[in-house]
């Protein structure tokens, strides 16, 4: 049986790049920060696609999607700190910071694009259907970031 795209793993080019450019010696922290992180640009862009393959669920599916991110706040908060200090990391001065924050922000958003126009291109009755589930999907353990990464989050942990 074929894996559905929407389980398939988001390969963000930009946050590896990222994250093993800005800490060279952090070997599997950096892995590990960028496959969480993957996962949440992963599902922002499952819930896009929603968005646009079936706009009767939206409300539906926002209000599930607020809740989830609500569920993992802080962890996103602290994901999102983590990569900021790696890029951070890897940058000269403030004005290379902030070209780096662009560049890879800019890249993280394309690339969440491009597996969003994927998810679309895919059958619209198999993409609708995942649509319709998602309000869910979003509440069952095997959308909890911290469970499902839990190994990666304790290594991500250990570095302040």
């Amino acid at each position: 049986m074929k894996t559905p795209l929407w389980s398939r793993p988001f390969v963000s080019a930009a946050l590896v790049a990222a994250t093993v450019h800005a800490a060279e010696d952090s070997g599997r922290y950096a892995a590990d920060l960028g496959r969480v992180y993957e996962a949440y640009q992963q599902t922002v862009a499952k819930k896009e696609a929603c968005d646009v393959r079936a706009p009767d669920l939206r409300a539906a599916n926002d209000k599930a999607f607020a809740a989830w991110q609500a569920q993992h706040r802080a962890l996103l908060q602290d994901l999102q700190r983590r990569v900021n200090a790696m890029i951070l990391a890897a940058s000269k001065d403030k004005d290379d910071y902030a070209r780096n924050i662009g560049t890879y922000e800019g890249e993280i958003l394309l690339l969440r694009k491009e597996y969003r126009d994927s998810l679309l291109k895919r059958q619209p009755d198999e993409l609708r259907s995942y649509c319709q589930r998602m309000p869910e999907m979003l509440k069952d353990p095997s959308a909890d970031l911290a469970q499902i990464y839990a190994a990666e989050l304790e290594t991500i942990r250990k570095r302040k």
